[in-house]
């Protein structure tokens, strides 16, 4: 029994942040029911590919939304659900007659949550968008990368997972704790664009007191600190130094043998080219491996840097179980970890609409019901 056992979700099928939020939920045991539209329902380039890992541990039945008696289901279904999970654009949900004030009319404890871009308001709330374009509005972007250099989007984490789904499922779970007091639901509106700014808070802070500027990889955190950078190795692989402290820093210097050079104050600015040209000269001298047999487990600060394909294999990371296989996919394990109530992967990713009648059962529909939504093709 996970922590969210016992709450039941309904997540509209989706790309990104809202079958991530969806997926979070599930592994902390939630009931998580998948509702994906039926095939030629929309546009090829919109219909969500089966992942298989954020589609993990919820069933999927196919719906027609766009047919009366799909909706109807549908409201029926929210009368049974603490929370409701959505992604699309602004007054979707909506046109299709399933928006906030049908579902909480029919379920007033309902908890909706809302994930887009730009938020359900604003100029821009019915742009589109990806997270490239919400990060870089949000002022997390410019930052990232190196002096000289253009900014380099950090995947989609910042935008899509970090400022989306995961503060989507967070405030999800806060309207679910709000309730338990009031009673009554809420709705949930989580914008990527206000999750990347809530994400860069302490560097606000640090530009606040004026230990950071403006200028990129001329700071602590943006590769302008030689004691905060990746280096290549011998063998063309990187290494990851986060020597800040001035304890961690001498450590760094006696594993690497430049404690007794005469080297720049390591806070001088203007010295940190230099710095950094000479610990570039000295890791080169060695294998990943090699400066791994040296650094790792010390105070350093130091890490290799790993492909996704090498991450499931570290040491530390098989100890803690940190990648799971479901099914003979690789995957993240679920996460944090709870001492009594651990989160779980309750099943792989299924296809879309393969769990229909038995998940519209399990949600309190009769076999009557079931049967005349699947004769009238409404269901798949």
């Amino acid at each position: 029994m996970g922590p969210l056992a016992g709450l039941k979700v309904i997540e509209f099928a989706g790309i990104g942040p809202a079958p991530f939020a969806a997926m979070v939920l599930a592994d902390m045991d939630a009931d998580v029911l998948r509702i994906d539209r039926l095939p030629g329902s929309r546009a090829d380039d919109e219909v969500p590919m089966v992942d298989e890992v954020l589609n993990r541990g919820r069933p999927s039945v196919g719906i027609d939304l766009k047919s009366p008696k799909g909706v109807e289901a549908v409201v029926r279904l929210v009368e049974s659900a603490d929370a409701l999970i959505e992604g699309f654009r602004p007054g979707v949900m909506e046109r299709l007659g399933l928006g906030p004030d049908v579902c909480m009319a029919r379920q007033p404890k309902l908890v909706y949550g809302r994930v887009t871009g730009w938020g359900q308001d604003g100029p821009l709330a019915h742009a589109a968008g990806h997270d490239i374009n919400y990060i870089a509005l949000a002022g997390a972007l410019h930052p990232i990368g190196r002096s000289g250099e253009a900014p380099v989007p950090p995947l989609n984490l910042v935008g899509d997972f970090g400022g989306g789904g995961l503060l989507l499922a967070f405030g999800i779970v806060c309207a679910l704790v709000e309730r338990s007091r009031s009673g009554r639901g809420q709705v949930v509106d989580a914008a990527m664009v206000d999750g990347a700014a809530l994400l860069s808070a302490m560097l606000h802070g640090m530009r606040a007191t004026g230990s950071w500027t403006d200028e990129r990889g001329a700071n602590l955190l943006d590769t302008g600190a030689p004691f905060y950078e990746v280096y290549e190795t011998k063998d063309g692989k990187y290494i990851s130094i986060g020597s800040i402290e001035p304890r961690f820093y001498r450590q760094l210097l006696e594993r690497t043998g430049l404690a007794t050079e005469h080297l720049p104050n390591r806070m001088d600015r203007e010295q940190w080219p230099a710095l950094k040209q000479r610990l570039h000269t000295v890791f080169k001298t060695r294998s990943r491996d090699e400066w791994c047999a040296i650094m790792e487990g010390s105070d350093v600060c130091f890490a290799p840097v790993l492909t996704p394909g090498e991450a499931p294999r570290h040491p530390h990371l098989k100890h803690r179980g940190t990648f799971i296989d479901v099914a003979g996919v690789t995957q993240p394990a679920p996460a944090p970890r709870l001492s009594r109530t651990p989160p779980a992967v309750s099943r792989p990713a299924g296809r879309p609409g393969q769990d229909t009648e038995a998940t519209l059962a399990h949600w309190g529909l009769s076999p009557a019901e079931v049967a005349a939504l699947r004769e009238s093709h409404v269901v798949v």
